[in-house]
Protein backbone atom coordinates (compact mmCIF):
# COMPACT_ATOMS: atom_id res chain seq x y z
CA UNK A 1 0.00 0.00 0.00
CA UNK A 2 1.07 3.90 -0.39
CA UNK A 3 1.39 4.66 3.07
CA UNK A 4 3.51 1.42 4.03
CA UNK A 5 6.62 2.92 3.84
CA UNK A 6 5.41 6.22 6.40
CA UNK A 7 6.57 6.42 9.71
CA UNK A 8 4.22 6.19 12.60
CA UNK A 9 3.14 9.23 13.13
CA UNK A 10 0.40 11.77 12.56
CA UNK A 11 1.35 13.87 9.81
CA UNK A 12 0.05 17.79 8.98
CA UNK A 13 -2.78 18.06 7.12
CA UNK A 14 -0.96 20.13 4.23
CA UNK A 15 1.48 16.53 3.83
CA UNK A 16 -2.10 14.79 4.06
CA UNK A 17 -3.40 17.03 0.77
CA UNK A 18 -0.08 16.74 -0.77
CA UNK A 19 -0.12 12.87 -0.84
CA UNK A 20 -4.07 13.30 -2.22
CA UNK A 21 -3.17 15.14 -4.97
CA UNK A 22 -0.44 12.45 -6.31
CA UNK A 23 -2.88 9.94 -6.12
CA UNK A 24 -5.64 12.06 -8.01
CA UNK A 25 -3.05 12.62 -10.46
CA UNK A 26 -2.21 8.87 -10.67
CA UNK A 27 -5.26 7.65 -10.84
CA UNK A 28 -6.16 9.87 -13.57
CA UNK A 29 -3.60 8.37 -16.01
CA UNK A 30 -4.64 5.03 -15.95
CA UNK A 31 -6.00 3.06 -19.02
CA UNK A 32 -9.86 2.88 -18.69
CA UNK A 33 -12.24 0.10 -20.79
CA UNK A 34 -15.53 1.12 -22.17
CA UNK A 35 -18.84 -0.73 -20.98
CA UNK A 36 -20.62 -2.01 -23.89
CA UNK A 37 -24.59 -2.28 -24.34
CA UNK A 38 -26.01 -5.08 -23.90
CA UNK A 39 -28.08 -3.91 -27.62
CA UNK A 40 -28.82 -5.50 -31.00
CA UNK A 41 -29.80 -3.63 -33.92
CA UNK A 42 -33.72 -4.37 -35.47
CA UNK A 43 -33.13 -6.01 -38.39
CA UNK A 44 -34.77 -4.52 -41.97
CA UNK A 45 -36.56 -1.90 -40.16
CA UNK A 46 -39.38 -0.01 -41.31
CA UNK A 47 -39.15 1.82 -43.36
CA UNK A 48 -35.54 1.83 -44.08
CA UNK A 49 -33.15 -1.02 -43.15
CA UNK A 50 -31.23 -0.08 -39.43
CA UNK A 51 -27.39 -0.72 -40.05
CA UNK A 52 -25.97 -4.05 -38.91
CA UNK A 53 -25.26 -4.12 -34.97
CA UNK A 54 -21.49 -2.74 -34.15
CA UNK A 55 -21.12 -3.77 -30.14
CA UNK A 56 -18.41 -0.91 -30.03
CA UNK A 57 -21.12 1.20 -30.26
CA UNK A 58 -23.86 2.52 -27.84
CA UNK A 59 -27.04 3.38 -30.06
CA UNK A 60 -30.23 4.44 -29.36
CA UNK A 61 -33.29 3.50 -32.00
CA UNK A 62 -36.27 4.79 -31.58
CA UNK A 63 -39.25 4.99 -34.30
CA UNK A 64 -42.53 6.99 -34.75
CA UNK A 65 -45.59 5.60 -37.10
CA UNK A 66 -49.11 7.42 -37.80
CA UNK A 67 -52.04 5.54 -38.09
CA UNK A 68 -55.56 5.99 -39.00
CA UNK A 69 -58.11 4.73 -37.11
CA UNK A 70 -61.88 4.77 -37.12
CA UNK A 71 -61.80 4.42 -33.05
CA UNK A 72 -58.06 5.59 -32.34
CA UNK A 73 -59.37 4.61 -28.25
CA UNK A 74 -59.50 1.25 -28.91
CA UNK A 75 -55.97 0.90 -30.10
CA UNK A 76 -55.22 2.27 -26.79
CA UNK A 77 -56.93 -0.38 -24.94
CA UNK A 78 -54.69 -2.88 -26.63
CA UNK A 79 -51.46 -1.10 -25.87
CA UNK A 80 -50.97 -2.87 -22.85
CA UNK A 81 -51.72 -6.50 -24.13
CA UNK A 82 -48.79 -5.73 -27.00
CA UNK A 83 -46.18 -4.14 -24.92
CA UNK A 84 -46.81 -7.45 -22.29
CA UNK A 85 -45.99 -9.68 -25.58
CA UNK A 86 -42.79 -8.47 -26.36
CA UNK A 87 -41.97 -7.56 -22.59
CA UNK A 88 -42.19 -4.20 -23.20
CA UNK A 89 -44.68 -1.49 -21.04
CA UNK A 90 -46.86 1.94 -22.26
CA UNK A 91 -45.61 5.37 -21.02
CA UNK A 92 -48.32 7.60 -22.03
CA UNK A 93 -51.88 7.03 -24.04
CA UNK A 94 -53.49 9.94 -25.20
CA UNK A 95 -56.29 10.88 -27.52
CA UNK A 96 -53.70 12.34 -30.26
CA UNK A 97 -50.29 10.24 -28.89
CA UNK A 98 -49.39 7.40 -27.15
CA UNK A 99 -45.44 6.39 -26.15
CA UNK A 100 -44.39 2.75 -25.80
CA UNK A 101 -41.38 1.26 -24.78
CA UNK A 102 -40.41 -2.25 -26.26
CA UNK A 103 -37.05 -4.79 -26.75
CA UNK A 104 -34.88 -3.22 -29.77
CA UNK A 105 -34.68 -6.72 -30.70
CA UNK A 106 -38.29 -6.87 -31.35
CA UNK A 107 -39.02 -3.45 -32.70
CA UNK A 108 -39.58 -3.91 -36.36
CA UNK A 109 -42.12 -6.96 -35.07
CA UNK A 110 -44.10 -4.21 -32.77
CA UNK A 111 -44.10 -1.92 -35.69
CA UNK A 112 -45.54 -4.83 -37.79
CA UNK A 113 -48.03 -5.46 -35.32
CA UNK A 114 -48.72 -1.76 -34.71
CA UNK A 115 -49.50 -1.65 -38.23
CA UNK A 116 -51.93 -3.98 -38.58
CA UNK A 117 -54.10 -2.24 -36.53
CA UNK A 118 -54.94 0.99 -38.30
CA UNK A 119 -53.88 2.74 -41.79
CA UNK A 120 -50.12 3.69 -41.77
CA UNK A 121 -49.86 7.22 -43.07
CA UNK A 122 -46.50 7.77 -42.09
CA UNK A 123 -43.47 5.95 -40.67
CA UNK A 124 -39.78 6.73 -39.38
CA UNK A 125 -37.16 5.21 -37.81
CA UNK A 126 -33.81 7.00 -36.08
CA UNK A 127 -30.96 5.96 -34.85
CA UNK A 128 -28.50 8.21 -32.20
CA UNK A 129 -25.20 7.54 -31.54
CA UNK A 130 -24.21 8.18 -27.37
CA UNK A 131 -20.83 6.15 -27.62
CA UNK A 132 -18.62 9.09 -26.79
CA UNK A 133 -21.18 10.18 -24.03
CA UNK A 134 -21.32 7.00 -22.79
CA UNK A 135 -17.27 6.43 -22.80
CA UNK A 136 -16.87 9.61 -21.35
CA UNK A 137 -18.99 8.98 -18.33
CA UNK A 138 -17.29 5.60 -17.67
CA UNK A 139 -13.86 7.31 -17.18
CA UNK A 140 -15.17 9.93 -14.76
CA UNK A 141 -17.19 7.48 -13.26
CA UNK A 142 -13.57 4.89 -12.99
CA UNK A 143 -11.75 8.21 -11.73
CA UNK A 144 -13.93 9.50 -9.13
CA UNK A 145 -14.92 5.64 -7.58
CA UNK A 146 -10.64 5.70 -7.30
CA UNK A 147 -10.52 8.97 -5.99
CA UNK A 148 -12.84 8.51 -3.46
CA UNK A 149 -11.21 5.13 -2.52
CA UNK A 150 -8.14 7.49 -1.67
CA UNK A 151 -9.88 10.06 0.19
CA UNK A 152 -11.91 7.16 2.40
CA UNK A 153 -7.77 6.19 3.12
CA UNK A 154 -6.93 9.95 3.78
CA UNK A 155 -9.63 10.16 6.58
CA UNK A 156 -8.56 7.53 8.84
CA UNK A 157 -4.80 9.84 9.12
CA UNK A 158 -6.97 13.00 9.64
CA UNK A 159 -4.62 14.93 12.08
CA UNK A 160 -7.68 16.27 13.60
CA UNK A 161 -11.50 17.20 13.47
CA UNK A 162 -10.87 20.09 10.98
CA UNK A 163 -8.85 18.01 8.50
CA UNK A 164 -11.62 14.94 9.16
CA UNK A 165 -14.49 17.84 7.85
CA UNK A 166 -12.45 18.83 4.87
CA UNK A 167 -11.54 14.79 4.01
CA UNK A 168 -15.18 14.37 4.58
CA UNK A 169 -16.72 17.40 2.28
CA UNK A 170 -14.66 16.33 -0.90
CA UNK A 171 -15.97 12.38 -0.02
CA UNK A 172 -19.52 14.03 -0.24
CA UNK A 173 -18.58 15.63 -3.36
CA UNK A 174 -17.41 12.74 -4.82
CA UNK A 175 -20.27 10.67 -3.60
CA UNK A 176 -22.82 12.72 -5.64
CA UNK A 177 -20.70 13.49 -8.55
CA UNK A 178 -20.53 8.75 -8.62
CA UNK A 179 -24.42 8.59 -8.14
CA UNK A 180 -25.06 11.23 -10.84
CA UNK A 181 -22.59 9.52 -13.31
CA UNK A 182 -24.33 6.12 -12.31
CA UNK A 183 -27.48 7.52 -13.63
CA UNK A 184 -26.47 8.55 -16.69
CA UNK A 185 -24.95 5.20 -18.03
CA UNK A 186 -27.83 3.59 -16.32
CA UNK A 187 -30.06 5.24 -18.92
CA UNK A 188 -28.05 4.98 -21.76
CA UNK A 189 -28.28 1.07 -20.69
CA UNK A 190 -31.69 1.15 -20.97
CA UNK A 191 -32.62 3.34 -23.28
CA UNK A 192 -30.28 0.54 -25.70
CA UNK A 193 -31.69 -1.83 -25.07
CA UNK A 194 -35.36 -0.77 -24.83
CA UNK A 195 -37.25 1.60 -27.69
CA UNK A 196 -39.25 3.74 -27.55
CA UNK A 197 -42.02 3.91 -29.69
CA UNK A 198 -44.14 7.17 -30.40
CA UNK A 199 -47.75 6.38 -32.03
CA UNK A 200 -49.77 9.04 -33.43
CA UNK A 201 -52.97 8.63 -33.38
CA UNK A 202 -55.50 10.21 -36.40
CA UNK A 203 -59.14 9.51 -36.22
CA UNK A 204 -60.19 8.25 -39.93
CA UNK A 205 -63.57 9.91 -40.72
CA UNK A 206 -66.36 8.43 -42.91
CA UNK A 207 -67.18 10.09 -46.73
CA UNK A 208 -71.18 11.00 -46.39
CA UNK A 209 -73.69 10.23 -49.46
CA UNK A 210 -72.63 13.50 -51.25
CA UNK A 211 -69.17 12.91 -50.90
CA UNK A 212 -68.70 9.92 -52.71
CA UNK A 213 -68.98 11.47 -56.31
CA UNK A 214 -66.32 14.56 -55.54
CA UNK A 215 -64.39 11.68 -54.29
CA UNK A 216 -64.38 9.53 -57.36
CA UNK A 217 -63.92 12.58 -59.73
CA UNK A 218 -60.55 13.70 -57.70
CA UNK A 219 -59.21 10.12 -58.46
CA UNK A 220 -60.23 10.39 -61.99
CA UNK A 221 -58.54 13.29 -62.15
CA UNK A 222 -55.44 12.07 -59.97
CA UNK A 223 -54.92 9.18 -62.29
CA UNK A 224 -55.14 11.33 -65.64
CA UNK A 225 -52.10 13.35 -64.35
CA UNK A 226 -50.04 11.30 -62.14
CA UNK A 227 -48.98 7.78 -62.14
CA UNK A 228 -47.02 6.11 -60.06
Amino acid sequence: MFFMGLPKKIYPMKNVLLVASLLLCLSSCQTHTLHKSQYVSPQQSVPTTAPVADKSRVVLYDASITLLLKAPDSLNKKLPLLTKKYDGYVMTVGDNLSTIRVPAAKLNDVLQDLAALGKVKARSLSGQDVTDDYTDYTIRLDNAEKARLRYLQLLEKAENVEAAVKVEKELERLTGEIDLLKGKLARFDHLAAFSTVTIHLEKKHKIGLLGYPFVGLYKGIKWLFVRD
